[in-house]
Parts: structure tokens; C-alpha cells; sequence
């Protein structure tokens, strides 16, 4: 896959949003893969408020919304630690490429999805912003509308 490089010279807000299970039946552009009211409404945020962003899949990781790839069937909610982390250091080594010191990093994702990537932009001295973290599903899209 390929996630691109860009020059680090400017803050960017980028945002990191997971797969879900609902999905289309056939290969299409992963923005539109994934057809859930969850991820509708955090795709509209996303667009809304970022200035680039990427989808987190639990089997390739990083990927760029105009992709193409065929619907599966994988959740890191049912992976053992060990295989999250190796996850998490796959997705790292990828945004290494992509984010620079003063980006500001934005993560709409359950636990699973970002409790190893998110020390790493912390860590590293970038913004982590987790707009509804703590929040149940329904929550969640009430907090995409009201955050518009």
C-alpha cells in the first residue's frame, strides 16, 4: 500500500479513522467501503475539520481513502496483544513517513484501534486529539453532529 510521503514543513491536521464491520460487497475506494451510520458520520466530521487523513484497517494497517481494495473480514478487537502491537508498530512506521513534529493528530477509533499508536505521537511531542473518547456509539455520531 502506499501512503505517500510529504514535506514537513507546515502543521497539518490529520486524522485517523478505524475500519468498521458494516462494509460494501465488492472492491471500491476504502472512503466508500465502509457504509455503517458510524463511519458516515465520522467520515463527514473527518472531511470537515482535516486537512489529510487516513483509515486504520486491522489487516493492512494505514491507508489512503482513494485506495481500492476488496472487502474482509478482520477486527483488532479480536487480536491478542502481541499481534496489536505489531499492528501498532506497522501503522507507526507508516505515519513516521507522513507526520511531522508540529501536526496535530486526531484519532477517531475504539481502544483497540489506538492504545498502542496513541503514545507514539505523544511521545514524540505531536497533538493527540481523541474528540469522543469514553463515549458509546450512538454518543459518538450525536458528538460528529454537534461538531460540526
Amino acid at each position: 500500500m502506499n501512503i505517500g510521503y510529504r514535506k514537513m514543513d507546515k502543521a497539518t491536521k490529520i486524522f485517523l479513522v478505524s475500519c468498521v464491520k458494516t462494509k460494501q460487497n465488492s472492491a471500491c475506494e476504502v472512503s466508500q467501503l465502509y457504509t455503517s451510520d458510524w463511519f458516515q458520520k465520522a467520515k463527514e466530521y473527518t472531511e470537515r475539520h482535516c486537512d489529510k487523513w487516513y483509515i486504520l484497517f486491522a489487516k493492512y494497517g494505514l491507508i489512503q481513502p482513494d485506495e481500492v481494495l476488496e472487502p474482509y473480514e478482520e477486527t483488532l478487537n479480536t487480536k491478542k496483544k502481541p499481534e496489536r502491537i505489531a499492528w501498532a508498530e506497522k501503522v507507526i512506521s507508516d505515519l513516521e513517513k507522513i507526520i511531522s513534529l508540529q501536526d496535530e493528530v486526531t484519532v477517531l477509533a475504539g481502544l483497540k484501534y489506538r492504545e498502542f499508536l496513541k503514545p507514539w505521537p505523544e511521545v514524540r511531542g505531536n497533538k493527540v486529539v481523541i474528540p469522543l473518547e469514553g463515549l458509546r456509539s450512538g454518543e459518538q455520531k450525536r458528538g460528529f453532529n454537534e461538531n460540526q
